[in-house]
This record gives C-alpha cells, sequence and structure tokens, in this order.
C-alpha cells in the first residue's frame, strides 16, 4: 500500500510532471520510512488535492516524486463531521482523536470540561495543542485522506458552541432521549460532543442546550471517552451513506 506525505504549498500536477519534496516531510520520508526509488507514493496538499506518484529520487532530506496521473480534487464532505473531544487522563483524549481523524472526522475541537482531571494551562497549553495538531497530521498520511482536519484552539463549555460557526451540536449522553440514529442532520457542520472520564457536569449540558445542542444516546452500553466520539462517528459514516 502507498504511503501519503503533505505538502501545503502543493499545486495541480500533471502525469509525468515530477515534484521535490524537502523539509521535515521529506526527512521522515528517507529516514524513517525509508523511502526507495521506484516506491508508490500519494502525495497531498491537504486540502483535498491528491496525486499518485512513485519516487525519482530520493537523498538526505529530500525526494522527488514523478506523478503517474494527474492530480485529482476530493469534493468536501457535506454535511462536515467535527468531533469536540473532552480533555482526558491517559492519553485517552488523543486515542479518541486519533481513531476519529481514521474514521473520517473533518475538525477536531479540544475542550476543558469542569470534570477533566487533564488540565491545559500556560505554555502546557501551546505545546499539547501542538501535540494535537502532529496527532492529526500523522493519522491523516496513515489513513491516506486527502484533507487534514483542523484542530481549533482550546474551549470551555461556555464558549463550545461557537467553535464551529453555524453548526449543530450533537452531545453524547447516556441519558439523552434521541437515539445518535434519529439526531437531527440539518446544518453543514455537526460537531459531536464528548465528555470526559466523570461525564459532563449537568450545569455544562443545560448550558448546551442552552446554545441549541441536541442531546443524543448511542446506544444502551457507556462508553469511555477513548471509544464514544469514534463509535458515533462511525456510526454517522453509516448513517450518511459514506461507507
Amino acid at each position: 500500500m502507498a504511503h501519503a506525505y503533505l505538502d501545503e504549498s502543493l499545486g495541480p500536477v500533471r502525469a509525468g510532471e515530477l515534484v521535490e519534496i524537502t523539509g521535515d516531510e521529506a526527512h521522515h520520508a528517507v529516514k524513517a520510512a525509508r523511502l526507495a526509488v521506484g516506491e508508490r507514493i500519494r502525495l497531498g496538499d491537504g486540502r483535498g488535492m491528491r496525486v499518485e506518484c512513485e519516487a525519482a529520487e530520493v537523498a538526505p532530506g529530500r525526494f522527488v516524486a514523478r506523478a503517474l496521473e494527474d492530480s485529482v480534487v476530493e469534493p468536501e464532505p457535506s454535511p462536515r463531521l467535527h468531533l469536540a473531544q473532552a480533555l482526558a487522563k491517559g492519553g485517552r483524549d488523543e486515542q479518541a482523536v486519533q481513531a476519529a481523524v481514521e474514521l473520517g472526522v473533518d475538525g477536531v475541537v479540544p475542550w476543558q470540561a469542569r470534570r477533566s482531571i487533564a488540565q491545559w494551562r500556560g505554555e502546557k497549553a501551546e505545546k499539547q495543542l501542538a501535540r494535537w495538531q502532529a496527532i492529526v497530521r500523522e493519522a491523516t498520511k496513515q489513513s491516506l485522506r486527502a484533507r487534514l482536519p483542523g484542530v481549533a484552539a482550546l474551549h470551555d463549555a461556555r464558549t463550545l458552541a461557537e467553535a464551529v460557526p453555524g453548526a449543530k451540536l450533537l452531545v453524547l449522553d447516556p441519558g439523552g432521549e434521541v437515539p445518535l440514529r434519529d439526531a437531527p442532520l440539518d446544518a453543514d457542520d455537526l460537531v459531536l460532543v464528548v465528555g470526559p472520564e466523570g461525564g459532563i457536569d449537568p450545569a455544562e449540558l443545560e448550558g448546551l442546550e442552552r446554545a441549541g445542542a441536541v442531546r443524543v444516546r448511542l446506544g444502551a452500553s457507556v462508553l469511555r471517552t477513548s471509544t464514544a466520539g469514534p463509535a458515533a462517528l462511525a456510526a454517522l459514516q453509516l448513517r450518511l451513506g459514506r461507507w
């Protein structure tokens, strides 16, 4: 199977054209992935454009790819699916984000819930946000996706409804009266809101509902914060006919 590499400056490519990749992406390809001449790879710009290639030259810090066909642009999905993942201990929030990207999420929103044991403050907030961005990038490449999901700034329950303008919020809640299969999907952007290990504080739930959020249940089981979001995303992908 081909490996994927991202170059945000990449423009349209015609079959037979040579494309040089340098920087961190090339370093990873050559040093870590052991890219070899003749190996089939996929290049993309992270905004939907992708092109199938083969490695024509490989050297320290750079490689040259030859396009095997004209580049294509995958259409943007509608509606777009976002995951608002509460911070969680033990890396469970990062597990959820990685799996969500592999399952096709279009955007990620980290949020600091009242019951979140993990805390992002000061310099740690910047480092953790950068870590989530790196996780999203690597998961995008691993799953050969043409679009790189965005990672929003850290939010709390008061600002969560504003994280994706115009979006409909679907709050995963075992006590929700609306099954996810029946939840309204009448918006260009849908945000699945997942709480921390101890669940979402009742006052936060009330605030989200006042902002227009719908509380939905996924099933009879209570899922971990690391699995709830990916499970709901998979269900929505099936409901939307994308799988």
